[in-house]
C-alpha cells in the first residue's frame, strides 16, 4: 500500500537534495526578515500581546507559515511542472501507480519540504535570537503542522493540476493565499478585529493553522474548534485535490 505514493515522494526528495543549499538560503530570508523588522523593530511600541513578549508571539507564526508555504509551493509548482513541462504524470499514468499514489506522493513531497524548511527556519530563529519554548509541546504542534502541510499541499496540487499558465500559480498565491495568511493573526491578536466579523476570522483554515499552531507550542494546547478545523480542511482539500486530479487526467 502507497508503493507508488512512495516512489513519487522519493523521486522528489532526489530533486531537491540536488538544490537543498540554495533552496534554504532562499526559504530562510524572508520570515527571518520579518521576524528581525518586526520582533525587534517593533518591539519599542509593542511590549507583549496577552502577557507574550512580541518576538515570542510572531515566532511560532512565520516558522508555520514557512512550512505551509513550502507545502503549497513544492506541491504546486512540482505538479504544474511535472504535468505541463516534463510530462512525468503521463509516465505515471501508464504504470501500475494509481491518481491516489500520484496524490498522495505529491502530498508527501510537499509536506516534507515545508517540514525541512519550517525546521530550518526554526532552528535560525532560536541561534540568533531570545527565543525560547518548552519542547514538552513539540508533538502537538508538529501535529497542528503536519495537517495544515497537508492542507497546503492538497490546495498546491489542486492548483498545479488545473492551472496550465505558470504566472497564474502566483497570482493564486498573491490574491488568496498571502491574503488569508496575514489575516489569520500572524503579527497581531484576532482580539484586534471587530466582534462583528471576528467569528468569521476564527472559521478561516489559516486562523487555525497559525492561532492553534502558537497556542500548540507557547501553551502546549490547540482550542477543539480549531483541531476540529484543521482535520476537516485537510480532508476537504485531500477529496478535492483527488477528484480534480482525476478529472483532468480523464480529458
Amino acid at each position: 500500500m502507497f508503493k507508488g505514493a512512495f516512489s513519487i515522494w522519493g523521486r522528489d526528495m532526489l530533486v531537491l537534495r540536488r538544490s537543498i543549499l540554495s533552496e534554504l538560503i532562499a526559504v530562510v530570508a524572508y520570515p527571518l526578515t520579518l521576524y528581525l523588522a518586526f520582533g525587534f523593530g517593533l518591539k519599542g511600541y509593542i511590549t507583549d500581546v496577552n502577557g507574550v513578549p512580541y518576538a515570542l508571539f510572531i515566532a511560532p507564526g512565520l516558522i508555520s507559515m514557512t512550512a505551509v508555504n513550502g507545502a503549497f509551493d513544492e506541491s504546486s509548482w512540482s505538479m504544474w511542472f511535472h504535468r505541463r513541462v516534463q510530462r512525468t504524470i503521463e509516465e505515471y499514468r501508464v504504470t501500475p501507480v494509481t491518481v491516489y499514489d500520484i496524490v498522495i506522493g505529491k502530498i508527501f513531497s510537499g509536506f516534507s519540504q515545508g517540514a525541512i524548511k519550517g525546521a530550518v527556519v526554526f532552528l535560525v530563529i532560536l541561534l540568533m535570537t531570545p527565543f525560547r519554548i518548552d519542547y514538552s509541546h513539540l508533538p502537538l504542534y508538529i501535529l497542528v503542522i503536519a495537517f495544515s502541510s497537508m492542507t497546503f499541499s492538497c490546495l498546491g496540487t489542486i492548483c498545479g493540476t488545473v492551472i496550465d499558465k505558470p504566472e497564474n500559480i502566483g497570482r493564486v498565491q498573491s490574491v488568496v493565499i498571502v491574503p488569508l495568511i496575514f489575516m489569520a493573526g500572524i503579527f497581531f491578536p484576532l482580539t484586534s478585529y471587530p466582534a462583528a466579523i471576528l467569528p468569521l476570522i476564527k472559521l478561516l483554515p489559516t486562523t487555525a493553522v497559525f492561532e492553534g499552531a502558537r497556542d500548540a507550542l507557547l501553551n502546549g494546547r490547540v482550542p477543539a474548534l480549531y483541531l476540529i478545523n484543521l482535520v476537516l480542511s485537510a480532508a476537504l482539500t485531500f477529496t478535492i485535490a483527488v477528484v480534480t486530479f482525476n478529472r483532468k487526467m480523464s480529458e
